[in-house]
């Protein structure tokens, strides 16, 4: 491609009417784009910011392996600092962001990550013994169940108790608050942002923010108090990590980087588990390949399990038809930087397109069918296949969320069968940044072990 000083073409309809697609038909905004402009096009943001969206796998090697003197990400970030905190590993650039990712890492990883196994597995059992076979449920608010209970245990190291209770409450009711379509819109419309008192949705979601925040404080306070060499929870971790100056995180950074990970890894999760029961229930070929795997696979080790190949796919397939995020964080170019012969000025805010990346036809034949084999044919490029980001930004509990799904997916196909009670098709929606499927999506189990569960139905 020839060099050009000219940014790519893309709509130029009014910035409100794209904004009301953007958040209301989020699929169908960059399938239409994609198909009207290509690889790469433009929209104009506020004060007529150039946005490029780029997803060819050599735009996105040169973004994800760009310096940092040249791109920004933390500050691009900045629309959610009312919620995780100035401190968030999401919103620092520079030696900033390197000291905190070096610090947060080591949990997430190796051993540390295997001895959670067997917790994941039974809170998945837990979760499951609230349903009751035959009847319909509301199967994302079960699988939030289980990944805000994995948080809260894992990372927190809160197996019962008061506070438990009242984070679980909170954290469920908060996010319910920030992703309803009104606080949604809000992170696009500056003006909705209004704290108008607690009748206000604005409102309740900052005094319920700082509720949560209380609890944090209180956690990490007691946990400071406790000083107990031998626990495993990440706090813990968190707490004894130190930086090439030999410091610690203080409680204020403690805090951030806890409330980014309740919110990144409970959403995420409960989404993706979501979206991986409802194709195992569309394609009975799929449910059949997965339960021989696991049927053979008998073993009660997380970390055999975890290892299963079809399995290990179905979830990769999972993340990449409809990824959680439909992009990355967004760059923004410090000085001027050439991506595939398009030089771009400072000031141009990039985003790499994990959605567009995943349904390119020349790496992914038929995209738009789940096909979990294409990952057992072939292994992908992190330019090719991003569900989690890419570069130095790539998510640092990607390890332990495809861990975790893949646990929890094993433990709920074992026991039962899950099925749509609607059978038709469902389309992604958005939920704050990210998609999700529909919030009133009802599911039914049926055992497929003789031992029956009776529990009523809590969701």
């Amino acid at each position: 491609m020839e060099l050009t000083n000219s940014l790519p073409k893309g709509p130029n309809t009014p910035r409100s009417l794209r904004l009301i697609k953007f958040i209301f038909q989020p699929i169908k905004y960059l399938d239409d784009n994609a198909k009207a402009y290509g690889d790469t096009f433009t929209i104009r943001g506020s004060k007529n910011t150039p946005i490029v969206y780029f997803s060819q796998p050599q735009a996105l090697q040169t973004i994800f392996t760009a310096d940092d003197r040249q791109l920004d990400a933390g500050r691009g970030n900045s629309g959610l600092e009312f919620l995780m905190g100035e401190n968030s590993l999401l919103l620092l650039d520079g030696d900033r962001h390197q000291r905190q990712r070096q610090m947060l890492t080591p949990p997430f990883h190796g051993e540390r990550m295997r001895a959670y196994g067997q917790i994941i597995s039974e809170i998945a059992e837990q979760v499951m013994n609230q349903w009751t076979v035959g009847k319909p449920f509301n199967i994302r608010v079960s699988m939030q169940e289980i990944a805000l209970r994995v948080i809260l245990r894992v990372v927190f190291g809160l197996d019962e108790g008061s506070r438990l209770e009242k984070l679980r409450s909170l954290v469920g009711s908060t996010l319910d608050l920030m992703t309803s379509p009104f606080n949604s819109s809000a992170f696009f419309f500056e003006f909705l942002k209004q704290d108008l008192g607690g009748w206000s949705p604005w409102g309740r979601m900052q005094r319920q923010i700082k509720q949560i925040d209380e609890l944090i404080y209180a956690q990490i306070a007691e946990r400071r108090a406790e000083s107990n060499p031998n626990r495993e929870d990440i706090l813990s971790l968190m707490m004894s990590a130190r930086d090439e100056a030999g410091q610690p995180m203080t409680d204020v950074e403690l805090r951030d980087e806890l409330m980014t990970l309740l919110v990144a890894g409970h959403e995420t999760t409960a989404s993706a588990l979501t979206w991986a029961l409802y194709w195992v229930d569309q394609l009975p070929q799929v449910r059949d390949k997965l339960l021989q795997e696991l049927d053979v696979n008998t073993t009660a080790d997380p970390s055999v399990i975890a290892k299963l190949p079809y399995l290990t796919a179905v979830c990769s397939e999972t993340l990449r038809i409809y990824p959680i995020a439909a992009n990355t964080f967004i760059r923004v170019a410090r000085s001027p930087i050439e991506i595939t012969g398009y030089k771009l000025p400072p000031g141009t805010v990039i985003v790499p397109s994990i959605y567009l990346a995943h349904h390119r036809e020349e790496t992914f034949p038929q995209s738009k069918q789940f096909k979990p084999e294409r990952f057992l044919e072939r292994q992908f490029s992190p330019y090719e296949y991003l569900p989690f980001g890419g570069g130095n930004r790539r998510c640092i509990g990607m390890a332990f969320a495809m861990y975790e799904m893949k646990l929890v997916l094993a433990t709920i196909v074992s026991r039962f069968q899950v099925s749509l009670v609607d059978k038709r098709p469902v389309i992604p929606v958005r939920r704050g940044l990210t998609l999700a499927a529909p919030a009133g999506m009802k599911m039914v189990a049926t055992s497929r072990l003789k031992k029956p569960v009776n529990t009523p139905v809590s969701v």
